[in-house]
Formats: structure tokens, C-alpha cells, sequence
């Protein structure tokens, strides 16, 4: 992390959060945080894995015949030494993304804004590109959130810098979701004070 970090109820804030733009692109980018080239897909919090699988029913239709079988055979998710996460099919495309005119698409997103469940996808996913890491290694559900910067998300920090998108103000239903507003409106206040010189 550069500069000094920022702490609010036992979270490390990177610095750099507050000062950055984003705000996704994905006619540009494809859903390219969907298919990065990895031994391991998303990270998962213990508890999403019950969620995944009392889901697992409806967004399986969404899914192609060979990501369905792939699940059937080796199931969805596996446990790394830092925690759990979904598989990837060769190593790369996660195995609940399906493909939309060249787009990668989550299955589980789908069928949340179709109504159909309420588990919207996996926090790692929804908080992207900041990272949830903990001081023991785990990359969700920890002490330290860090913005990680990849080169596919570079038309999205062009974009975020056009429209003047905040990267916190962009993820604020990640946020919101994942640590409260409380503790979310007082991140804007700091990041203000920061950004205003205070």
C-alpha cells in the first residue's frame, strides 16, 4: 500500500482507495475479472458456500452444458490453504460464468436481477477490484482492504476519470454490503477529509 493506511473498526484502508477512479467497462473489458488466467477462481467466505449451493438449482440454466457437467463431476467449489473458492474450468474461466454477445456473465448476478434469488454473487466478486485480505492470508473476509490494480481494468479507470466515478463510490453496494453503512459512511467522511486536504 502507498502512503499511510487508514484504519476504521479493525480494517486497514489502502490509501489509494480514496483518490481513485473506476467504474467498470465491460464492453471493454469482457468480464475479464470472470476469466483470469489462475490455479483458483473466486474466493469464498465459508458461509457462501451454502448460499451457493441453495442456489445452485436455479442458476444452472444460465450455465453451459459443459460447466453444469463440469459441477456434476468435480463440484463448484475447493478448499485452498488460505480458504475456499470456486473451481475454474481450465485454469481460467470460473465455472458459473456463462457468455453473453462475447461478455463474460455471472450466472449467479443474473438470476439475482431477474428476482429469482437473493444471494447476488460472492463478496470477493462484488468487491472487486478491492480485495478483503487477512493478516493471515486469506483473500476475503479479513483486516486489510487493498485495491488491486490488473491491466483488463484499465478502460474502467479511463472511465471512472471521464465521469468523475470514485472508485469507493462505484463499489458502494459492495461496500455497503459487506461491512455496513455505518462503517461505510465513515470512510467517505475520511476519504473527504483526505481529499480535501484536512
Amino acid at each position: 500500500m502507498s502512503g499511510k493506511a487508514i484504519f476504521i473498526d479493525g480494517i486497514f484502508i489502502d490509501p489509494e482507495i480514496a483518490n481513485s477512479y473506476f467504474a467498470c467497462d465491460i464492453e471493454k473489458c469482457k468480464g475479464a475479472c470472470c476469466f483470469m488466467e489462475g490455479e483458483y477462481g473466486a474466493p469464498l467466505l465459508e458461509e457462501e458456500i451454502d448460499l451457493i449451493k441453495n442456489s445452485l438449482s436455479v442458476v444452472k440454466k444460465y450455465l453451459p452444458e459443459k460447466n453444469v457437467k463440469f459441477i456434476e463431476e468435480n463440484g463448484f467449489f475447493e478448499k485452498t490453504e488460505i480458504g475456499y473458492s470456486t473451481k475454474c474450468i481450465n485454469n481460467r474461466e470460473c465455472v458459473f460464468v456463462f457468455w453473453e454477445n462475447g461478455i463474460a456473465r455471472c450466472s449467479f448476478e443474473k438470476a439475482f436481477l431477474n428476482g429469482e434469488i437473493s444471494f447476488r454473487k460472492p463478496v470477493s466478486c462484488h468487491l472487486f477490484p478491492l480485495r478483503n485480505y487477512s493478516l493471515n492470508g486469506a483473500l476475503v473476509g479479513g483486516d486489510v482492504l487493498k485495491y488491486v490494480k490488473i491491466s483488463e481494468c484499465k478502460p474502467a479507470i479511463k472511465k471512472g476519470e471521464r465521469e468523475k466515478i470514485k472508485l469507493y463510490e462505484f463499489l458502494k453496494p459492495a461496500l455497503t454490503r459487506h461491512f455496513g453503512q455505518e462503517w461505510f459512511n465513515k470512510m467517505v467522511k475520511i476519504f473527504e477529509s483526505l481529499n480535501n486536504g484536512r
